[in-house]
């Protein structure tokens, strides 16, 4: 194969949750394969999978069910979003009309199953050219916030469950994420996670949100004579300080 022919090779990663879907796919691709100029380099049962595998394989075509368990396809693709180099992404989907409208109006592709060779050779053919579906768009299409949240470490990507955060805190152009068991660097803008995340996190200075759920109680403490309230978090020792502008969180709580 020339160095020109594997340029422009198609390297698809399948997602989807149902293994006859994935057959019915694969056959498919490799109808088209001739024409096109393509290897399916992987398959992927699950959301959490696929980006092990994207990861993994570095395909720049990603064929992605929607529906699927813990991760579905809109929030993988939100994660793909973030990659340095992200991967075409066409979503397949059995949704019905209005939802596919929603589609059409925020540019993304999509294959509606059954999928047809043609309408097939079609999307692989746009995805050539076509950009990634963006933040904003694919934000549009999702029914909430994300579950996860996502680090890039050592080529790998790792989810965090959004329910295991105790706080974020904004440092240089990285956001901290802190568990109980460790810390992760995110690429993330800490006012957007505040609004995606509002009914969850609170604001306790201009650089830190603390999950409701982690927050344990309040202190007052005193350095050189002044006074300030910290935050005392479940299963942390650490306390983290309550700006003066934000002092209204301690009445909000109770304290």
């Amino acid at each position: 194969m020339t160095t020109n022919a594997q340029e422009n090779l198609l390297r698809i990663l399948v997602v989807d949750d149902e293994g006859p879907a994935r057959h019915r796919l694969r056959d498919l691709l490799a109808d088209c394969a001739d024409k096109l100029g393509l290897e399916v380099v992987g398959e992927a049962a699950n959301g959490r999978e696929a980006l092990e595998l994207v990861a993994a394989l570095n395909p720049n075509v990603v064929l992605l069910d929607i529906r699927m368990p813990e991760v579905d396809g809109i929030e993988v693709a939100r994660h793909l979003q973030k990659l340095q180099s992200s991967p075409a992404v066409v979503f397949t989907t059995a949704y019905d009309a209005y939802a596919i409208k929603a589609f059409e109006v925020n540019a993304v592709d999509y294959l509606l199953k059954p999928i047809r060779a043609a309408r097939l050779e079609a999307a692989l053919r746009r995805a050539r050219t076509t950009a990634p579906p963006t933040e904003d768009a694919l934000r549009s299409l999702s029914d909430g916030p994300r579950a996860n949240l996502c680090a890039q470490e050592r080529g790998r990507i790792h989810l965090i469950p959004i329910a295991d955060i105790v706080y974020f805190k904004a440092e240089l152009k990285y956001v901290t994420a802190r568990t109980q068991a460790r810390e992760f660097l995110l690429e993330e803008s800490l006012t957007k996670l505040e609004q995606e995340y509002i009914d969850l996190f609170v604001r306790i200075h201009r650089n830190c949100l603390v999950a409701r759920a982690a927050v344990r109680g309040f202190e007052r403490v005193h350095d050189e004579g002044e006074g300030h309230w910290v935050v005392m978090l479940n299963g942390l020792n650490e306390t983290l300080p309550v700006s003066r502008r934000q002092q209204h969180v301690v009445r909000e709580f109770g304290r």
